[in-house]
């Protein structure tokens, strides 16, 4: 690193790539230059909501730049943005560190791909430059147990990248759980795992230089993003290369067979337990339950009403909802662009006849 190199670097090994206080825009464009610490699991296909195939679409500018989260998640954003600067301060006061808001996005000095939008940065009682990075997350309290025991994978890797961009030793993560649990942990700098992820999520970015996309996975992440990619042109018809096409046919007749078996195997089984419980709604094997066959279950609304015509009548309501049949009558055009689509391949069998 030149003498040069050195005097632009807000941290060790980071330099700012954007300003602090861009509007939306301007800092969603600058995401779309590199990976960021929030992306890194999805990269490893280690996300529950965004897959390697979203981000390697939002990053090759094929996706909205700022396409609607789920509510769910948009909501987890709010509060965690609200919570932020108040988790920031009793971080400080419990610790006796000093923690400030950096100058912006940074990106890594060599590796300009590397990006990290860090929360909060640490100083040591004395110093008046930061010597570590705070990480801030907000968490249901559901998920007490799992923070008591370490930092989770998700929130680990996108510590450990930002410890990779900023060149820090060692980064402090603290998690208001269920908005009155506040834990924090130390996360001292692996080399061997940041060595690992620059060389794993370089080549996922080589692939968006390149436009070589990753694979299509299992994800549900993948299979929503799918749903919902493209403008369906109706009874349109692509024409596919059968080298790419009947070996996954194959397999999917395969999985779908070995998967019937399965369930029928299963269904045999629950029947025979349940013909040993018998009258009872708790078995037990040595002195302890081994199962229940518990009458709470989903209420049959069909038998209820064919039983107790009179009751089902005094217990009716009517329901506020959306009238679909008439939408897809009187506009059927909109009505067809919010339907799913469904994958439909059909039997052997039937193609045959």
């Amino acid at each position: 690193m030149t003498a040069q190199t050195a005097c632009r670097t807000a941290t060790p090994t980071g330099v700012v790539a954007a300003p602090a206080g861009l509007d939306r825009a301007e800092w969603l464009a600058v995401r779309r230059t590199g990976i960021g610490g929030s992306e890194v699991a999805a990269v490893l296909g280690m996300s529950r909501y965004t897959s390697p195939y979203e981000v390697y679409l939002d990053k090759r500018g094929e996706l909205p730049l700022d396409r609607p989260q789920p509510a769910v998640l948009a909501e987890a954003a709010f509060w965690g943005q609200t919570h932020e600067p108040t988790i920031a301060r009793v971080f400080a006061e419990r610790t006796g560190l000093g923690v400030i808001e950096g100058p912006g996005t940074l990106a890594h000095v060599e590796r300009r791909w590397m990006l990290a939008n860090v929360d909060r940065y640490v100083l040591t009682p004395g110093e008046s430059t930061p010597s570590s990075l705070l990480e801030i997350k907000t968490r249901s309290a559901y998920q007490l147990d799992e923070w008591l025991r370490g930092i989770p994978d998700g929130p680990a890797l996108q510590t450990h990248w930002y410890l990779a961009v900023t060149g820090y030793q060692h980064a402090h993560v603290a998690a208001l759980l269920g908005g009155n649990r506040l834990l924090v942990h130390r996360v001292e700098r692996d080399e061997q795992l940041v060595e690992h992820l620059v060389e794993l999520v370089g080549r996922f970015w080589q692939g968006v230089l390149d436009g070589t996309p990753p694979p299509i996975d299992g994800s549900a992440a993948t299979e929503d993003l799918l749903g919902h990619l493209y403008d369906v042109r109706t009874d349109a018809v692509t024409v596919a290369d059968p080298d790419d096409v009947l070996p996954l046919l194959d397999r999917r007749r395969e999985l779908h067979e070995r998967v019937a078996r399965a369930e029928s195997e299963l269904r045999e089984l629950d029947n025979r337990l349940k013909a040993v419980a018998g009258e009872a709604e708790v078995v037990k094997v040595r002195g302890e339950a081994a199962f229940t066959w518990r009458q709470n279950g989903t209420f049959s609304q069909k038998r209820f009403t064919a039983t107790h015509p009179d009751l089902a009548e005094q217990y009716r309501h009517t329901v506020d909802a959306l009238d679909t049949k008439r939408l897809a009558a009187e506009r059927p055009d909109t009505f067809r662009a919010f339907r799913a689509r469904r994958l439909i391949v059909p039997n052997p069998k039937e193609t045959a006849a």
